[in-house]
């Protein structure tokens, strides 16, 4: 965290760019969890008052299980010179693009044999519930979330774990996916106050006068507004990283919806306004969401529409936000993908896609 070196790593990496498909691989893709799932089960946590802990597998991706013939040439100096010998590989490498979905095959499998079952609605969700112990696995990629109503349970758990992978435990859960996690008996608050100061530092905005709001009031961009960026690879690096700070900041949603329209030929105008986001990140870096713990598990959804918002093409702007209880847990600003004849025909779009996200 010090930016001292801990340790050094090396790693043998298959050329998976020379795979081709129906020999070597056949099916790639892998599930990881949904950032919304990861709110709502932090949500319910803090409403339960569930213990949570997190472990990290080393090398997950090592313990992938091929089912295809799969052959790799030897590292540079490992044969005698002249020689041609290739090995066949019977677990997965880093570098393989079925890599990962043998890895999550290998863990859920793990996982439904200790009883777990799997969710329709996120496949990388696991439940256990038996006499009165309730136990929730949420994995992404190599990092699992468990959380539940009975800390022996929890315990037991990661010893069947590490009895099958090698893996580190974390324990109470702090830090996830950049996301910081912090507890109280008002609740858990979710911030990104390390990764917010790092895309100003990045920006060299660390010591920018801040701003009270994130986008000029009745601001209207469009694609044909100024002069192109002679370098757009700043910009599109700068909202990129914006939109994943969005995951706790519903507060930057809509302004950064807007910057991301003009990724493929930003202009002056757009720059400025990108600026003056991180203007208003630099006022509050660390603002997040809390997730209260007293309250319902009822949900309750809100949504608007901006009609024929889009000056180019003259489509409506959906926005929704969905809370379970106090928690605010999925919200979103996207354009329609149609034209609205008239505000009312936006605000039944509107209604139609926030129904689609809470059902």
């Amino acid at each position: 965290a010090d930016g001292t070196v801990e340790r050094y790593k090396a790693r043998l990496v298959a050329k998976g760019y020379s795979q081709v498909e129906g020999v070597d691989y056949r099916e790639t893709f892998a599930p990881v969890a949904k950032l919304v799932t990861v709110r709502i089960l932090l949500s319910v946590a803090s409403l339960r008052g569930w213990h949570l802990h997190q472990l990290d597998v080393n090398n997950a991706f090592l313990n992938g299980d091929l089912d295809e013939e799969v052959f790799m040439s030897l590292p540079p100096g490992f044969g005698r010179k002249g020689e041609n010998r290739v090995c066949q590989l019977h677990k997965s490498l880093y570098g393989l693009k079925q890599a990962s979905r043998q890895w999550f095959i290998k863990l859920s499998t793990a996982l439904k044999a200790a009883g777990f079952r799997q969710s329709r609605s996120d496949y990388s969700l696991f439940v256990r519930s038996r006499q009165g112990n309730f136990l929730v696995l949420l994995v992404y990629v190599d990092d699992v979330i468990l959380a539940g109503n009975n800390l022996e349970d929890i315990e037991n758990t990661k010893l069947f774990l590490a009895n099958q992978f090698k893996l580190k435990d974390l324990g109470q859960l702090k830090y996830f996916l950049g996301i910081e996690v912090a507890r109280s008996r008002h609740g858990i608050s979710l911030s990104q106050r390390k990764y917010a100061l790092e895309i100003l530092d990045d920006a060299g905005f660390l010591g920018v006068k801040p701003s009270r709001f994130p986008v000029e009031q009745n601001l209207s961009l469009t694609q044909f507004d100024g002069k192109l960026l002679d370098d757009a690879s700043a910009y599109r690096r700068m909202v990129g990283r914006l939109i994943y700070l969005t995951i706790t900041r519903p507060d930057l949603t809509y302004a950064v919806h807007v910057l991301s329209q003009f990724m493929d030929k930003p202009r002056q105008p757009h720059l400025e306004a990108a600026h003056k986001v991180l203007k208003y990140i630099k006022r509050t870096p660390g603002q997040g969401i809390l997730l209260p713990s007293t309250g319902s598990l009822q949900l309750r959804a809100f949504c608007d529409a901006d009609w024929a918002r889009c000056k180019d093409t003259r489509r409506s702007i959906t926005g929704y936000c969905i809370l379970l209880g106090q928690a605010p847990v999925s919200w979103r600003t996207k354009k329609q993908t149609t034209v609205s004849r008239s505000s009312a025909e936006a605000e039944y779009r509107s209604m139609a896609t926030t129904c689609c996200e809470v059902t």
